[in-house]
């Protein structure tokens, strides 16, 4: 070849990969604004219609007497009760219990998730460096083919490559596996919000039936003294004559039976103390609340709700309603299987059969191309997984709205059970103002020795139970207060712009901040 003609031979080659170096690149970036400007397949999420009711059919009382019924719960409102042991033993609850941590955990592995398919926007670039010496036929037959020196049968090779791959999102299904990903995050997080709630009204509960069983040991105790003195006149009157066989067998049942309702209350104090020490996060044996007989119970006024209001404040509605998005968007993810998928790769490096010459030019290789690929045929399995994630879809709608309407339910019942706990207290007080007057009245004609001792001890005994009954309905109107506050959300409530930026709370989510950042209290308003 002349000089001429060898110049003219590398200006034609020098062109032609010009003219592919412009293609490549304007493919590559015709790619890329497809990429950025393509659909999502699949359907975009509504909220399912819900038929909500204008309010609580038993809570027109309540709902009358309400000053504000936009008011929020307090996020700690165990302390509206007053009690200073039983808000430590819910802040050591919260701190300690291990169901919360393991809600808490599962709410950072949720947040994980949203990030690990962020990523999936995202080109992949990898490296390596790779060295080797082969010997025998390996060696022969790349001393053959001129890898490796002519004169022996062993070789050297050094290979540095680094390599870029990214599998563009042409049709939202990474989009669609964020936006999935996203709202099981959100679910998780009312999850671990009723988690704390369902903990604290667990420790407020089990707490409130101690102190009951609290006063019903001492008031049986009691009812166990009297019950053995007049036990002890009836046989004396039986020996005297002046009381039959019958009266002697009703003394003995009725002190055997407030003897067998002791061991019980004693049986259910000594597990409601177990129960709290579990719930706190230590061992029973280790775990004791002194006694309180003369603890007085609080019903405090409940901020109200309007039933609206329990779709952003009860956590297992929040829940539920997220789980129908992710399922929502899953319908998207299983779709886009149908379309295929471009990804384009890149590859260069060097490689010598020796260190020192390996980063050098005649050394170097590289590939540039993109990789279309599409199922042809899979016997139907991707047309299955669509009707699968419908199905998921129809199948967590329908939970979604029992969920609604087992929440209306429960509040329906805890305002109900208010009510007439009210009213059922009211009653007992004034039988027990009642029989105050009334063992007073006997007390003084006994002092005028004009009643016996057994007559003033059987008025003792009915003051007893009456005083018993009020302190018990009291307990429950206490124990019903927390279940109330519980069924209303608690004092947690769905707040849309931090829910909406999940995943820049996973990026910097540890195990104290997500355990603080899940119980969001509503904006409190002060009541007129």
């Amino acid at each position: 070849m002349t000089r001429d003609s060898r110049t003219l031979w590398l200006a034609c080659e020098k062109a032609t990969r010009s003219r592919s170096r412009r293609a490549v690149q304007g493919g590559v970036a015709l790619v890329v604004a497809m990429s950025l400007a393509a659909c999502m397949v699949g359907p975009d999420y509504r909220k399912p219609e819900i038929p909500i009711p204008a309010g609580f059919k038993e809570g027109v009382d309540w709902q009358r007497a309400e000053a504000n019924p936009q008011a929020a719960i307090s996020s700690t409102w165990w302390r509206m009760y007053g009690d200073d042991q039983l808000n430590g033993l819910v802040a050591q609850a919260l701190q300690a219990n291990q169901s919360i941590a393991a809600a808490e955990a599962a709410y950072r592995v949720a947040l994980a998730t949203v990030e690990e398919n962020r990523a999936g926007l995202f080109p992949v670039v990898k490296a390596g460096l790779s060295g080797a010496r082969s010997g025998g036929n390996i060696g022969v037959l790349q001393a053959s083919s001129g890898s490796a020196s002519a004169g022996g049968g062993a070789g050297n090779s050094v290979i540095a490559s680094a390599s870029v791959s990214w599998e563009l999102d042409l049709w939202g299904q990474i989009r669609r596996q964020i936006e999935q990903a996203k709202a099981n995050a959100q679910s998780s997080d009312a999850q671990l919000a009723g988690e704390r709630i369902s903990i604290a009204a667990s420790v407020a509960t089990d707490y409130f039936q101690l102190r009951q069983a609290d006063f019903d040991i001492r008031a049986l105790k009691e009812q166990q003294d009297i019950d053995s003195r007049i036990l002890a006149m009836t046989q004396t009157g039986f020996v005297e004559g002046l009381a039959s066989n019958d009266d002697v067998l009703n003394a003995q049942q009725t002190l055997e039976i407030v003897i067998a309702d002791l061991q019980a209350t004693e049986t259910t104090r000594e597990q409601a103390e177990h129960a709290i020490a579990v719930l706190t996060g230590t061992p029973p044996a280790s775990f004791t609340i002194a006694h309180d007989p003369d603890y007085r119970f609080s019903s405090p006024a409940v901020p109200s709700a309007l039933p609206s209001q329990l779709l952003e404040r009860r956590y297992d509605v929040v829940s539920a309603e997220r789980t129908a998005a992710a399922a929502n968007a899953g319908i998207g993810v299983a779709e886009a299987a149908f379309y295929p998928s471009l990804t384009l790769s890149a590859e260069g490096g060097f490689a010598h059969n020796t260190l020192a010459h390996l980063f050098t030019l005649p050394s170097r290789y590289w590939t540039l191309g993109p990789d279309l690929a599409e199922t042809i045929f899979d016997a139907g399995a991707r047309t299955a997984a669509v009707h699968g994630a419908r199905a998921t879809y129809d199948e967590d709608v329908a939970n979604y709205r029992n969920t609604v309407l087992t929440a209306f339910q429960s509040v329906e019942d805890s305002l109900s059970s208010m009510n007439h706990l009210r009213s059922q207290a009211s009653a007992f007080a004034s039988v027990y103002d009642s029989n105050s007057r009334l063992f007073a009245s006997e007390q003084a004609q006994f002092d005028a020795g004009a009643v016996s001792q057994q007559n003033l001890l059987t008025q003792r005994l009915t003051l007893i139970q009456a005083e018993q009954s009020l302190r018990d309905t009291q307990a429950l109107l206490a124990e019903s207060n927390v279940l109330l506050v519980k069924n209303l959300g608690g004092g947690w409530q769905r707040d849309e712009a931090e829910v909406a930026s999940v995943p820049a709370a996973a990026s910097a989510a540890t195990s104290s901040r997500a355990s603080e950042a899940v119980v969001r209290p509503a904006p409190e308003r002060s009541a007129d």
